[in-house]
């Protein structure tokens, strides 16, 4: 595979793809709304795209880093027009959370086009990807992700390929509802020590050497006990979005998902106070209030 790249989207995760990229040796044009952004990865060693419908006949593949699967319809038809600039051959690799059955669609039409598409979403945080910590959960043509394996090596510890198109955004919703339900675990357990006279502290401690151990005390316990949801390490709005997208998909399935329709209320709760860009650890907030702390 060639090793012409366009990061169309740096923000907190398209910035570490960008850098990984680069790091490797790849030749890396970048393009995003805020020109500061692109400005940065320029100064690394990046090339700033001249115009978005020119990127397609430069690069080889194009990886998309975007908040949700609307602006992913919007980028690909009018931002880069592939269905217009587009060439048979070309690959996008679309690295948001996106709507599983949207994503199949838009990699349906592109296909008709000659154009490959992977749906291959990050499962990790900003901080795991930005250290390569992080896994690739991708779907699409086995030949096509066997042919990207080079570029997922250089960015994660790991790529699945879970399936067909729309697999890979499928297993990220699995994966964010258990990491999810693991915060909302451990905010719920940190407001029972609290009031039973615990301090919260020496509890996440005890906590991440017991049974009860999972990630989410390593990436979000610090901050539920310091009460630090600014600079935030993701956004609750990020977050909310996608348990909503989970709730989406079990409903379209008829599959049950109870704990997380409680968790979907509790992030509304937060959101209508004005705290969606704060950190997802701000849900132990909510308990704080129903709980009187």
């Amino acid at each position: 595979m060639s090793k012409r790249i366009a990061v169309v989207g740096v923000g907190l995760m398209g910035t570490s793809l960008a850098r990984h990229l680069l790091a490797a040796g790849f030749a890396v044009t970048v393009h995003d709304l805020d020109p500061a952004k692109v400005e940065a990865i320029v100064k690394e060693g990046g090339k700033k795209a001249d115009s978005p419908d020119r990127i397609a006949s430069q690069v080889d593949v194009i990886m998309l880093s975007l908040p949700n699967s609307h602006i992913v319809n919007e980028v690909v038809k009018d931002t880069l027009r592939l269905f217009e600039t587009g060439r048979k051959g070309l690959v996008v690799i679309d690295t948001s959370t996106p709507d599983p059955e949207m994503s199949a669609q838009l990699a349906a039409q592109l296909g008709q086009k000659g154009i490959e598409m992977l749906d291959a979403t990050i499962s990790g945080t900003s901080e795991m990807f930005a250290e390569k910590d992080a896994i690739f959960l991708v779907g699409g043509k086995e030949e096509v992700f066997k042919a990207c394996e080079p570029i997922f090596s250089v960015m994660s510890k790991h790529a699945f390929r879970m399936g067909d198109h729309g697999a890979g955004a499928k297993t990220k919703l699995v994966t964010n509802l258990v990491l999810t339900l693991n915060r909302m675990a451990l905010a719920e357990g940190l407001t029972l020590a609290k009031k039973a006279g615990l301090d919260r502290l020496q509890t996440l401690e005890v906590l991440k050497k017991s049974a009860a151990y999972s990630r989410a005390m390593d990436q979000k316990g610090l901050r539920m006990v310091n009460k630090q949801f600014l600079p935030p390490a993701s956004r609750l709005s990020s977050s909310y979005k996608d348990a909503r997208l989970i709730l989406a998909l079990g409903a379209r399935l008829d599959c049950p998902l109870p704990l997380m329709g409680l968790t979907v209320q509790a992030m509304a709760s937060e959101v209508s106070k004005g705290r969606k860009d704060w950190d997802p650890a701000t849900i132990i907030s909510f308990y704080d209030e129903l709980a009187n702390i």
